[in-house]
């Protein structure tokens, strides 16, 4: 089971971060022990100063694809959930400027928070999900889908290009505008369409 994450997915977020513009999808993968453990606090890892929220809609993909075009793709998931992609953003800075991968600042230990999953059934249009992420009871991120520069279909089709997909893999698609760094005691909450998906305390 891997993680298969997108970047700069939401024009805002790339505005934010001064990001250029990606022709196509930009994406990195977080390994299976990146995920957090159900009822566990997230802890700040000690080699950094500044780690950021990223609140994301996600996507469980449910049997073995590969080279899956656009049409047939929403036959490859049928649950949908709410998650966070913590990033060291002070370790990501100083590999970004070497020229290296960010996985010591993306897929650390933790680092993935991957709250419940409802069946996609339940909403008319996946497209236009909106969510939002609060910290210490202030809504800091909101997001909706339809701002995604890439949908999901189009992510799955895409990333099936190079990774064969397969039961039980989960999909981030990408943070909007809003990230910002996390401190001991904060206490982080996660809405799709007004249900609340993960409630996190950071240590």
């Amino acid at each position: 089971m891997k993680l298969i994450c997108i970047g700069r997915n939401y024009a805002a977020h790339i505005e934010e971060l001064e990001n250029e513009r990606p022709k196509e999808p930009v994406v990195f993968i977080k390994p299976d022990s990146a995920i957090l453990p159900k009822e566990q606090d997230f802890y700040i890892p000690e080699f950094s100063n500044d780690v950021h929220y990223e609140v994301e809609v996600l996507v469980k993909i449910k049997k073995v694809g590969k080279h899956i075009s656009k049409q047939f793709a929403h036959t490859y998931y049928d649950e949908i959930g709410l998650g966070i992609d913590f990033t060291a953003r002070d370790v990501q800075a100083q590999l970004k400027t070497k020229g290296l991968p960010w996985e010591k600042a993306k897929g650390f230990d933790g680092s993935a928070v991957v709250g419940k999953w409802l069946k996609k059934d339940k909403y008319e249009n996946i497209d236009n999900l909106h969510f939002s992420l609060l910290k210490n009871g202030e809504n800091v991120q909101e997001g909706n889908t339809s701002l995604m520069l890439w949908k999901i279909d189009e992510l799955i089709a895409y990333v099936s290009t190079y990774f064969m997909l397969k039961k039980g893999d989960i999909l981030f698609t990408g943070t909007p505008a809003g990230v910002g760094k996390v401190s001991p005691n904060d206490y982080l909450s996660g809405t799709l369409e007004g249900e609340n998906m993960f409630e996190i305390t950071v240590r």
